[in-house]
């Protein structure tokens, strides 16, 4: 299992209320187009629901098992906190096993809900065929983004540039070292070390280094030759388990670069790489240039599915390109009835305005209100 962040709220940059004038965060203030109308009328509500105090819906069940990415893991510690805190007689076991093993446990039947930082692919829907019951299928609900970051340890360089395709030849072992011409070109000023690059990657199959590795493939194609995936393929490198093992060997390791989720860089104090994007200036991740970036997804799905398809190659101010929206998978229906009252009450808790007004505090970016707005009406629709 992988270890959340250990510490938190996490500092940031610009203050929450900067957030919510940049982008309506569907926590902010009064809660956004909670009620959107949809193609069918709202599911009768499960009569194993009780309402707490503030509000939250509880359900009735012995208790809820889930995995999944390492990334929401944080958010999902915090979830739970309060969750189970309003609703002592729900039980929920979050495990951050990585996103490929949670989509795995999840249409093994093994979990209520899986987390994962990258949609289903079109076999895994059809495989969830055979877990959700009447006639349902598995759905994709999106329920927070973030900026996956590029922490390096170059000792006497706090600061560092890099684009798209040097990061490309770095990652692929085709540059070596920390002085190599095509960094020293992105960082004037900047003495760079002799010190050999140590690049270092995902050892399991992880969302993150779906999304990391789409980045190079949209915005590096010319020089990064390999499909993007959840399993790591390109050649050279080393490697540790989950985002909390490689920020933890990328601090110990002298010459280190890898990628994980913002939380994880803060937490380990580890110094992250602007990205040159052909805008004005390089992007710092953070929340508020990842919800930039967010923003201009393209919303797409059916059946009550949501997905969002992120535009790495963004080159508008102050967007940060390489960015993940992590989902919670469900069955549209059919899911367990032993285990869906409670379920379902979690995920309308973490959608609502409770579950979504703090997220920005714990490091995570905002979705768009019309696309919160969405996964409320899909998640009130199932039976």
């Amino acid at each position: 299992m992988t270890s959340p962040p250990k510490s938190g709220p996490y500092p940031l940059t610009v203050g929450a209320a900067v957030v919510c004038g940049a982008l309506v965060l569907s926590g902010c203030g009064a809660e956004h187009n909670s009620s959107t109308p949809s193609s069918r009328a709202p599911a009768t509500p499960l009569a194993s629901t009780t309402v707490a105090a503030g509000g939250i819906t509880c359900g009735k069940a012995a208790g809820l098992l889930a995995s999944g990415s390492s990334a929401q893991q944080y958010a999902m510690q915090y979830w739970i906190k309060n969750f189970t805190r309003a609703c002592p007689g729900t039980r929920i076991t979050y495990n951050g096993t990585g996103s490929g093993a949670g989509q795995t446990d999840f249409l093994h039947g093994r979990t209520a809900f899986a987390g994962s930082d990258s949609a289903l692919s079109p076999d895994q829907i059809t495989q969830s065929k055979s877990v959700c019951t009447d006639g349902g299928r598995a759905v994709d609900l999106p329920m927070l983004g973030g900026p996956i970051a590029v922490g390096f340890n170059v000792r006497g360089v706090g600061k560092l540039v890099l684009d798209a395709p040097t990061l490309a030849k770095i990652f692929d072992s085709q540059i070596t070292a920390w002085n190599d011409p095509a960094i020293a070109k992105l960082n004037p000023g900047t003495t760079l070390p002799k010190t050999p690059i140590r690049p270092l990657h995902r050892a399991d199959a992880s969302g993150t280094t779906d999304n990391f590795t789409s980045y190079l493939g949209a915005t590096a194609s010319s020089t990064w030759p390999y499909k993007h995936g959840k399993q790591w393929v390109a050649k050279g490198g080393q490697s540790a388990k989950g985002s909390s093992g490689l920020a933890t060997k990328v601090k110990q390791t002298a010459g280190a670069i890898g990628y994980f989720e913002l939380p994880y860089a803060i937490d380990n104090a580890i110094p992250t790489t602007s990205i040159a994007t052909g805008a004005a200036s390089p992007v710092d991740p953070n929340i508020i240039t990842a919800s930039k970036a967010i923003a201009g997804a393209k919303i797409s799905g059916t059946a009550g599915d949501i997905t969002l398809a992120l535009d790495y190659s963004t080159k508008a101010a102050n967007a940060y390109p390489i960015d993940m929206v992590t989902y919670e998978v469900v069955c549209n229906k059919g899911n367990k009835p032993a285990t869906w009252p409670a379920t379902k009450a979690f995920l309308t808790y973490i959608a609502g305005r409770k579950g979504q007004q703090d997220l920005s505090f714990q490091g995570y970016a905002t979705l768009p209100a019309d696309v919160i707005a969405k996964v409320r009406a899909s998640i009130n629709n199932m039976p």
